[in-house]
């Protein structure tokens, strides 16, 4: 799976996502430009210290990220969208793309993929959720389409055994 982030603006946000795509075998897109820099402290106590073994690519801007990853399928995360979430076929190796946390993405790239761009049902009073949050919603929902390929494992407990 890939996650796409345009132009992220809170690092907070950026860490937590960034250790949600470690711990979940998927691939961390960057847009520029951000709102932070990559050495930020926030960022980094945020993603722990997973941030070192995080797959990241960085971009100049959205139509660099197009051509470096040969135009894919890209689905849009916005609260404007037809379709849930829920409701499209994730393939293996997805791109679901979030906007920045101020904005989201803007319209004029939206318009573009009308057919892909998925939203998180929510009450109509609140314009969105938390980015972080919104990412793990989709993100797990594309991996369960994908029976969690090479992430099932049972967990240890620490100090007693399961009986």
């Amino acid at each position: 799976m890939n996650i796409v982030l345009l132009e992220p603006e809170i690092p907070f946000n950026t860490g937590n996502i960034g250790r949600t795509c470690v711990s979940s075998n998927t691939k961390l897109h960057l847009i520029k430009p951000l709102g932070f820099s990559v050495d930020d402290k926030h960022l980094k106590r945020s993603g722990l210290d997973y941030w070192q073994d995080l797959n990241v690519s960085y971009y100049e801007n959205f139509e660099d990220f197009l051509e470096k990853n040969n135009y894919p399928k890209i689905y849009m995360a916005t609260t404007k969208a037809r379709h849930i979430y829920t409701e499209v076929q994730y393939e293996y190796d997805s791109y679901i793309m979030f906007g920045k946390e101020s904005a989201g993405i803007p319209e004029e790239i939206l318009v573009k993929y009308p057919d892909t761009s998925i939203r998180i049902p929510m009450d109509e009073k609140y314009r969105s959720l938390n980015l972080s949050t919104s990412v793990a919603i989709v993100l797990y929902e594309a991996l369960r389409q994908q029976n969690f390929k090479s992430l099932l494992f049972e967990g240890n407990l620490h100090r007693l055994k399961w009986d």
